[in-house]
Parts: structure tokens; C-alpha cells; sequence
């Protein structure tokens, strides 16, 4: 497996394993912890969905600067951040069209 070497694609793996963490975490988790009683669940997707949502918005700026997007789309791509499976439209809608040559 190679890693992605442009910024764009660095965006793309890292929305989708953002985005993937937080269904995980909304999904899988939080249930354990209030339905079983496991709270070691949340601890640990919690802090993986913590990291990826950091490293989201640090690789949303190099390409937000490369791509000149004005604030609208800087807003509405950490929007996409917070919102459960806001990363996979924003990738389909607005990522995956820039990654076309």
C-alpha cells in the first residue's frame, strides 16, 4: 500500500477514516458503553475519532490554500467534520470531482 502524495489525497483517506471513526464511534461505542457497560469502547474509538478529526483539519488546509476555496467551503468542509457521514458527501461532492484529471 502506498500513501497518498498529494494534499488532496491526503484529504480524501483521512475524511474517509475520519468519517469511519465517528460512525464507529456513534454506531458501535457508545452503545457498548450505555447498553453493555463497556466504557472502555468509547475511551478508545473516542480518542482514534479525536486524532483523525485533528489530522482532518490540518490536511483541509493545505488544500483549502492550494485549491483557494473561499470560507464558505473552508466552513462547510469542518461542518462535514462534525456531522455523522458529513466526510463521505463532501468527498463525493465536492473532493472527488477536484481528484478527476
Amino acid at each position: 500500500m502506498t500513501l497518498p502524495t498529494t494534499p488532496l489525497a491526503r484529504l480524501r483517506l483521512v475524511g474517509i477514516l475520519e468519517g469511519s471513526s465517528f460512525l464507529l464511534l456513534l454506531l458501535v461505542a457508545m452503545p457498548l458503553k450505555y447498553l453493555a457497560g463497556q466504557p472502555l469502547a468509547v475511551r478508545a474509538a473516542g480518542m482514534a475519532h479525536g486524532v483523525l478529526f485533528l489530522l482532518y483539519l490540518l490536511a483541509l488546509v493545505p488544500v483549502a490554500l492550494d485549491r483557494r476555496w473561499g470560507w464558505k467551503t473552508c466552513v462547510l468542509a469542518a461542518l462535514a467534520s462534525v456531522l455523522p457521514g458529513g466526510p463521505f458527501v463532501f468527498d463525493a461532492r465536492v473532493l472527488r470531482p477536484l481528484a478527476k484529471p
